[in-house]
């Protein structure tokens, strides 16, 4: 499902990640923890495509080429041979994302923010709005799909986002701090939803938490130090 070999990132001078290798199963949930400035966003961004590797490092005043041995399949496909239109157009079919902050519009509906990135498919308004409600219903929003953002409390906001994560039927959730601007029975719900969704339509989940329970919870967790996952 999830193969990466030899990441690295670097910011200037500063190395966040430093050879990360990781597998990653169909139909798992797998955590990635540790401490602020460990790497642990930086690396979930590269493997939802959000971000490239760097391909090349500077250090010693010496330019070292690491390109070769960089690998990341996602679902069967090599995204580094991508160009970018192919690269949008594979993230938006299978992968979804969900981060502490919902993003969504503020000016549409609930419903309307969870059609967007089928519209953005090209998919038809009659069976995306269709496919909404159904996950809004299956979400317990199906009395908030006309409400505007600002009119959903927290947690009804960030399940409006794993709608709208989930309209694509896209084989991974990519997940940053998903639970980090809950309350902790709103945080306890979402956990439980992944788990839930996993079970019933197959996904795969990275889930970036500095929650311990939702961390340990996961089928593997993936502990980050120092730009490395430690084994």
């Amino acid at each position: 499902m999830i193969h990466a070999k030899n990441i690295h990132k670097y910011y200037d001078q500063l190395q966040v990640l430093k050879g990360v290798d990781l597998h990653i199963e169909k139909g798992e949930i797998v955590s990635i923890v540790g401490a602020s400035g460990a790497g642990k966003t930086t690396l979930l961004q590269i493997l939802g495509t959000l971000d490239q590797p760097s391909l090349k490092s500077e250090q010693s005043r010496t330019k070292l080429t690491i390109e070769n041995s960089i690998t990341l399949q996602i679902n069967g496909e090599d995204v580094l041979t991508m160009n970018d239109k192919a690269l949008s157009k594979f993230r938006n079919l299978n992968l979804g994302f969900i981060f502490q902050f919902h993003q969504l519009l503020p000016e549409f509906s609930a419903l309307e923010n969870v059609c967007i990135p089928a519209f953005i498919a090209n998919k038809s308004k009659q069976e995306t709005e269709i496919e909404a409600k159904k996950l809004l219903d299956y979400l317990g929003l199906s009395h908030r799909i006309n409400h505007k953002p600002n009119e959903l409390s927290g947690g009804e906001q960030q399940r409006v986002a794993v709608a709208r994560a989930l309209i694509n039927k896209p084989a991974i959730i990519f997940a940053d701090e998903p639970s980090g601007n809950l309350d902790t029975a709103s945080a306890e719900n979402l956990h439980q939803l992944f788990f839930k969704l996993r079970d019933e339509f197959g996904q795969t989940f990275v889930i970036v938490t500095h929650n311990e329970e939702l961390a340990n919870m996961a089928d593997r967790k993936l502990v980050m130090v120092d730009g490395l996952i430690s084994n």
